[in-house]
């Protein structure tokens, strides 16, 4: 009994102490491991050297930072109004797992890419994007509803950390069969190996997204109608996004978060998504960019928990200046990186302070809005944070384009977090949480004198 009592405080204290949370987290647990392999490691070096093979390195990757940036503006003009229908019709799961559907047929497509096919490439790469972060809109929507408010930054961090442990499990995997092919019978001198990784990402993706269908309930809309057509609810949609714009002046303190988001997140996802391409562009063999990519993974899991602890003592927009800070010295090391070994001590910075970062982002926003309206203001948060990984990537492919080199575009990258950081130091975080506090009762009070 003593041991289910301490057993029960521990998942407590990291934030996965009901089924519900458990089963939410899974979902990090599913898709970061799609990131990990997919948006980070092994495909952009199998786009640049198989793909594009026939290609210049630089102009490799230029297609692959055009490739990113495409997908990512899709989604930005998505999300608002697919976020605003999710609060008109209780959708939010089935939009997920349509999103899902779409990433996970793409990943799984890009077994079929043969030397010298890179617009197959891209093209897949830019739908399995589409599908893992319009996806994601609904996701983080259903946090602060299955969250209480003391909850919800171990929740946010919790689920990262998930995301770390799977994507390592996953990653390694991955790798083994792609460096060791003798071990599961698979030639040595083939992109089978390779190809058949993207097959094992589809699995691992629509295999643990199941627990959250059966797990987590649908979230309420403030104003249900399940009888509306799809034309209806598209159209409430539109509605409800132009009304929300007028509504934002209500939330300045979540606005203001939003902003800081859009600018600081820039510089975290363009290290995320550009670093282990701009690594091969350098010269750094495969070993020490996929060893580096694992670090991240590994690392990110304790330290992920850590800021969710840290964010418990120091606050949470505290414990983010933090992170930017560590993000502005890893943005310096970067410029004069020359060797394998400074590319796996940043891979180790980038691991301390990545999940950490964003979960709190996540969960610093959601504690400054209404319940209610979650699905329409994570279609915001959406939407600011796909155009947060637009600017980075075009910077690459532009620099690129006037230099021919990569290596100024990483400096340029500090302007993000200092920026940001200056937005997030005008946040006043009381004042969001009370004011989206009193928005709930009056909305309560409203329906029970209806």
């Amino acid at each position: 009994m003593a041991t289910t009592s301490r057993f029960h405080s521990i998942l407590e204290k990291l934030g996965l102490h009901r089924p519900e949370l458990r089963a939410w987290a899974m979902y990090d647990w599913a898709i970061t491991g799609f990131y990990a392999v997919v948006v980070v490691t092994v495909f952009p070096i199998y786009f640049q050297q198989v793909a594009a093979a026939d290609l210049p390195a630089t102009l490799a990757t230029q297609h692959f930072a055009t490739a990113t940036t495409i997908a990512l503006i899709l989604v930005a003009g998505i999300a608002p109004v697919v976020g605003a229908i999710t609060d008109y019709i209780a959708i939010k799961k089935r939009l997920l797992g349509t999103f899902a559907g779409i990433g996970v047929a793409a990943v799984a497509g890009m077994y079929f890419i043969h030397e010298g096919q890179w617009v197959l490439a891209a093209t897949l790469f830019i739908l399995a994007n589409i599908g893992a972060n319009g996806s994601m809109i609904f996701y983080d929507a259903m946090l602060p509803h299955i969250a209480k408010q003391d909850e919800i930054d171990r929740v946010s961090t919790a689920g990262f950390a998930i995301g770390y442990c799977g994507a390592t499990v996953l990653l390694g995997f991955c790798l083994v069969m792609i460096m060791e092919p003798q071990i599961f019978g698979l030639p040595t001198d083939s992109t089978l190996p390779t190809r058949l990784s993207f097959i094992a990402v589809a699995i691992w993706w629509a295999a643990f997204t199941v627990p959250l269908f059966l797990r987590v309930s649908e979230p309420p809309v403030a104003v249900a109608d399940t009888d509306a057509t799809a034309l209806e609810a598209v159209r409430m949609g539109f509605m409800r996004l132009r009304r929300t714009f007028g509504e934002l002046r209500g939330y300045r303190q979540a606005f203001l978060m939003l902003l800081a988001f859009l600018i600081y997140n820039d510089g975290i996802g363009t290290i995320i998504r550009m670093a282990t391409i701009y690594g091969a562009e350098l010269g750094l063999e495969r070993g020490a960019l996929v060893g580096s990519i694992m670090i991240v993974q590994v690392v990110g899991i304790p330290f992920t928990f850590i800021f969710g602890a840290v964010a418990g003592r120091m606050g949470t927009k505290n414990t983010l200046f933090i992170g930017l800070f560590v993000y502005m010295i890893i943005s310096v090391l970067a410029y004069f990186m020359t060797s394998a070994v400074h590319f796996m001590i940043l891979a180790f910075l980038v691991g301390m302070v990545q999940g950490g970062t964003q979960a709190l982002s996540r969960s610093l926003f959601a504690s400054m809005i209404p319940r209610f309206k979650s699905g329409e203001f994570f279609g915001f948060f959406a939407v600011f944070e796909k155009f947060a990984g637009i600017f980075g990537p075009a910077i690459f492919a532009v620099m690129i384009y006037l230099t021919g080199s990569s290596r100024e575009a990483i400096l340029s990258i500090i302007l993000f977090f200092i920026i940001g950081g200056a937005i997030l130091l005008m946040v006043d975080v009381d004042e969001g949480r009370t004011i989206a506090r009193q928005v709930e009762r009056d909305a309560e009070a409203r329906l029970k004198s209806i």
